[in-house]
């Protein structure tokens, strides 16, 4: 589902990007003399965008112009919101560790991964593991993928992982929890001729 909606997002921004450039694109070449597209709403670079007949035209309905600024302030809020989601951070770049003392460290997300996916790797089965940090720097959570070799059983893998690597990780950061959301694979070998 998570594909679905980056693949979503991508055209969707994609297309949104495309016709603000033709329609960029459009603006300054009239503005600079070429002559007008037959799409074009205006005839050449001297018309303005709403004439004083459509300027005045819903001057008698008071609810008009309000409507028309609400939309477009509310549109205006929707695409900033659309563009800070996708400029956001996806990835923890620290974790803040109890140091006992009332005071705190900071610990690097990408080195708590690192060492994460070494002991997850390390596990009996175990052929790859990739870590990733996600959250707030005080409450992290992980996401966590495994590749298991075809003889592993996975409820064993996946308790090794909470019982070794994440109770080993939440242990020495000082975490109270560490959430995680694994997700296991496994290998898929391709068959061989017996004679």
């Amino acid at each position: 589902m998570r594909a679905v909606l980056r693949v979503v997002n991508r055209v969707l921004i994609g297309f949104v990007g495309l016709v603000l450039l033709v329609l960029g694109g459009s603006v300054l070449a009239v503005g600079l003399g070429a002559p007008a597209p037959s799409w074009w709403i205006h005839d050449d670079r001297h018309d303005v965008l709403l004439s004083d007949a459509e300027r005045t035209r819903w001057r008698e309905d008071t609810w008009w112009w309000p409507t028309v600024i609400a939309v477009l302030v509310v549109l205006m809020l929707l695409a900033l919101w659309w563009l800070t989601a996708n400029l956001r951070r996806r990835r923890l770049a620290e974790v803040l560790v109890d140091t006992g003392d009332g005071e705190g460290a900071l610990l690097r997300g990408r080195a708590l991964e690192s060492v994460l996916a070494n002991e997850a790797a390390g596990q009996e089965g175990v052929q790859r593991a990739h870590v990733h940090l996600t959250g707030r720097r005080s409450t992290p959570q992980t996401r966590v993928r495994l590749l298991l070799a075809p003889h592993v059983n996975p409820g064993t893998a996946l308790n090794d992982l909470t019982d070794q690597a994440l109770a080993h990780a939440r242990n020495s950061a000082g975490l109270a929890s560490l959430p995680a959301e694994v997700r296991l694979k496994g290998v898929k070998h391709g068959a061989e001729r017996v004679s």
